[in-house]
């Protein structure tokens, strides 16, 4: 029986029983901020549990997408070393919300493992909580188990609970006995003991109690029931293999690797680990880029990297020093196209995403390798045995070297790692890089922070209001700035991206411009500039935020909520905020994408915003409860943090956000949307940077204008100044060849003249000579001529510019075995040489000018001495 059809007959046998099919929930938990990613069946259900969320079914079956790398439950460095870990799995679960309860989910579990699934009874056990005689006594009805077939075990084994406090319950794992051959041969080996023997298929959860904070257990009024079976584990012992990396999923993925590498899946203990690990880290890299998570240095984006560089360290193993991991996303994807479509419409995006990334790695790791290997070496030489703290430091800190990548390169060698050493200064760095973050802590004004600590809130009313009435309840001079702190406020506070807001405070006594505006917890407040008189702490005042300039900015902000849109409609739903800075001039959007832009996709972006803009939609603004917004499908930044309650930004048919900032009433309010430039600015981040409204046609304006001067440079108009150009980068063109040919008159009698010069040292044809030269490249060229001409030899080229010389060395193949080009220009370092190279061709410059005849004897000597 295939997998595909284990994964049917699971779904349709409790479909028939009246259970809800439930479609796999995405990776990502979006109702459950606590997890990295979705790690077990029951995630999507855990509100309904909870008693928070009633859906239209008691009963349901799913067939879930899990991942188990990052956060808490974390078998990334496990995967490859067993037969069964992974970081990607499915998990088959029924669960019952206050329906059936324990007689039911034994029976249902015992009737589908023996009579749908043809497990045979004898190699059947389980275990049970120690104290759950009910599970016992149904275990032995049901199954017809004698005492010696169930194993009672203590609660860290059988009993399970959500968190600290809430619903929990003892449970109960079906074990099969894969023969005396796998076990650990002590006379106690059983159900629970951690050898390979007895292997847990199907854990059922019987929710029973709620734990209240003072550890006390209640029953629940409606027990429920939550079960977890690992699909992989289950498909080997039904298939009779020893590892899940046997089962029919996997074969397609194995075979293109054998294919790939020229090696054997089985071949010895080493290729077989870094089999399974490239299996499993291929099939979990699919799936997260089908999801829209980027390889980056934070969050989700970095379990990734983390999986994609363990995959090709072991790569590496197998002799594959190339990109490989992108054309193994076809077999994935051909396994899973009919039940995750996700991953087949992807599956382009992932083969780029993973080519781009593996390329970038690759330079990374060849560079770490070198230097891990250096120092292995030397280590071995002085015969120590524990990879310093430094080192790994190093590796990680300077060169993005992960230490689990260090790890799995020494440990066969026989070396243990300094990981407190490595934790230390890891702890130090982490150290250092907050002190930015503390000193802008610092600059918080002592009588804010005093404020604060009284309990003082402000109103922000700027949503409704450019204009309001309040109380100054704090006045605070600091060096030479002043503080204003008002029960109510319209003054937007820097945050979320965007600059707070400017205007003016005017009271009886005295009228202040306000600068900047911050807030501290639910404090906001304004640094103001005296323009006359003095305000007065107590005295109300009327608070005016400068109309046009806060106009600027909601365009601003408008629109680049409308150029998130259209990147993720336009490149793909992979793109995410990462960053954003919105003022009244510009705005700044970083979000993750893996390669520039071309041009042509920058025009098409621009015209769909200006598209959106033209059909006027309209722009809402409400407040909800987080996960009602999550349900609506609003984009939030990952890790943001946000309250229960939050502000929600919904563009008609276009998009929805979670967003605080200040936004146009429609589309069309914004007028021009026009992007000026497009960057990378981290590894996977891309930045634009745009201006709107007035800002954009201001900047059209200026194009306009440059457009015009050139075209009366070029003395002709602006419709045709592209013809004007091709007209005279052909004449350039033109007299370029003219002048090359001219060139090349007097350079062929200079190398016939050049050729004269080689000499016989050790019996080999030497040329050393200097030529008027500019480039690398032209001496690369004149070094080609003379191998051609003069076939076996040594040829050490300079080239005479202004300020220093430049050097090539060239040797031909046949006298490498002796001569390396890189050595004998390593050699001339004495002399100021800087370069590099391989063994046929090495280059570089002195760092000043030498006399020829100086040079010349030096390379001379070289050769002599070797």
């Amino acid at each position: 029986m295939k997998l595909q059809e284990i994964r049917e007959l699971f779904i349709n046998y409790f479909k028939n029983l009246g259970h809800e099919v439930v479609p796999s929930s995405s990776l990502i938990p979006h109702e459950d901020p606590t997890l990295l990613f979705t790690n077990a069946g029951m995630v999507q259900f855990k509100k309904v549990f909870l008693g928070e969320e009633i859906r239209s079914y008691t009963r349901a079956v799913s067939c879930q997408k899990c991942m188990r790398a990052g956060g808490k439950h974390n078998d990334l460095d496990n995967v490859g070393y067993t037969p069964r870990h992974h970081t990607f799995f499915e998990m088959l679960g029924n669960f019952s919300f206050g329906d059936y309860f324990k007689e039911e989910a034994i029976f249902f579990a015992w009737e589908f493992i023996t009579k749908y699934l043809n497990l045979p009874k004898d190699k059947l056990y389980v275990t049970v909580f120690k104290e759950d005689e009910e599970a016992v006594n149904l275990w032995k009805k049901i199954a017809n188990f004698s005492e010696e077939r169930i194993a009672r075990l203590g609660e860290k084994d059988n009993f399970w609970a959500m968190g600290e406090v809430g619903p929990c319950g003892p449970c109960s794992e079906i074990v099969f006995d894969q023969g005396e051959h796998l076990g650990c041969g002590s006379p106690n080996c059983g159900p629970g003991c951690d050898c390979d023997r007895f292997l847990e298929i199907w854990n059922l959860v019987f929710m029973q109690y709620e734990k209240t904070e003072t550890g006390e257990l209640k029953l629940l009024p409606k027990p429920c029931i939550d079960t977890g079976m690992g699909l992989e584990r289950v498909t080997a012992v039904v298939q009779k293999v020893s590892s899940n990396y046997e089962i029919d999923l996997f074969k397609g993925i194995i075979s293109e690797i054998e294919e790939l590498s020229q090696h054997k899946f089985k071949e010895n203990k080493e290729t077989e680990v870094a089999f399974r690990v490239i299996a499993d880290h291929i099939r979990a890299s699919t799936f997260l880029l089908a999801e829209g998570i980027v390889p980056s240095n934070e969050g989700r984006g970095y379990v990734l990297r983390r999986i994609i560089r363990r995959a090709e360290r072991f790569g590496r193993i197998l002799g594959l020093k190339e990109p490989f991991l992108y054309k193994l996303v076809e077999p994935v994807a051909k396994e899973y196209q009919e039940v995750y479509p996700e991953v087949k419409e992807n599956k382009e995006l992932a083969q780029t995403l993973l080519k781009f990334e593996e390329k970038k790695f690759l330079e990374t790791l060849n560079f770490g390798m070198e230097i891990l290997e250096r120092e292995v070496e030397k280590l071995r030489e002085k015969k120590v045995k524990i990879i310093p703290g430094e080192l790994l430091f190093k590796l990680y800190d300077t060169y993005g070297f992960p230490y689990d990548l260090v790890r799995d390169y020494v440990l066969p060698l026989g070396f243990s790692l300094d990981l407190e050493g490595f934790e230390t200064l890891r702890a130090k760095a982490r150290e250092e890089s907050r002190k930015t973050w503390k000193g802008v802590l610092e600059k918080i004004p002592s009588g804010i922070k005093n404020l604060l600590e009284e309990g003082i809130e402000t109103n922000f009313v700027g949503y409704e209001t450019l204009e309001a009435k309040s109380k100054i309840i704090g006045l605070i001079k600091e060096k030479e700035n002043l503080y204003v702190i008002t029960e109510i406020t319209p003054f937007y506070p820097e945050g979320g991206g965007q600059v707070g807001d400017t205007g003016w405070i005017i009271g009886k006594s005295g009228k202040a411009l306000v600068e900047s505006v911050e807030k501290l917890g639910n404090l906001i407040y304004h640094r103001v500039r005296k323009i006359d008189g003095l305000l007065q702490e107590k005295e109300e005042v009327i608070l005016k935020v400068d109309q046009d300039r806060r106009f600027h900015i909601a365009r601003h902000h408008t629109a680049t909520h409308l150029l998130q849109a259209a990147l993720r409609k336009i490149l793909g739903s992979h793109v995410r905020q990462s960053g954003s800075l919105v003022d009244e001039n510009r705005l700044r959007f970083d979000f993750t994408h893996f390669q520039s832009l071309s041009p042509k996709e920058i025009k098409t972006i621009e015209e769909q915003v200006n598209q959106w803009i033209l059909e006027n939609h309209s722009v809402e603004d409400f407040w909800m409860k987080k996960e009602e917004a999550e349900k609506l499908g609003a984009l939030a930044i990952f890790e943001e943090k946000y309250e229960d309650l939050v502000r929600v930004i919904k563009i008609d048919g276009i998009s929805i956000e979670l967003c605080g900032g200040t936004h146009v009433k429609a589309t069309g309010e914004i007028g021009l949307f026009k992007i000026v430039s497009e960057g990378s600015v981290a590894s996977g981040i891309r930045r634009i940077e745009a201006l709107a409204g007035l800002k954009a046609f201001e900047k059209v304006i200026e194009l306009e204008e440059r457009l015009f001067n050139l075209a009366q440079t070029l003395k002709t108009s602006p419709s045709e100044i592209e013809k004007k150009l091709n007209s005279l980068i052909k004449e350039l063109e033109t007299l370029k060849q003219e002048v090359k040919k001219l060139k090349s008159i007097n350079l062929k009698e200079e190398l016939e003249n050049k050729l004269k010069e080689v000499e016989e040292i050790k019996g080999i044809k030497v040329l050393i000579t200097s030529f008027k030269s500019e480039s690398l490249e032209e001496l690369r060229e004149l070094g080609d001529y003379f191998k051609n001409k003069i076939g076996s030899g040594i040829f050490f080229l300079l080239g005479e510019r202004k300020e220093d010389l430049l050097a090539v060395c060239m040797v031909s193949k046949d006298l490498t075995q002796k001569y390396l080009a890189h050595t004998l220009l390593k050699g001339m370092e004495a002399l100021g040489l800087k370069g590099g190279g391989k063994a046929e061709l090495a280059q570089g410059s002195f760092k000043e000018k030498r006399p020829f005849s100086e040079i010349k004897e030096a390379f001379k000597k070289i050769l002599l001495s070797l």
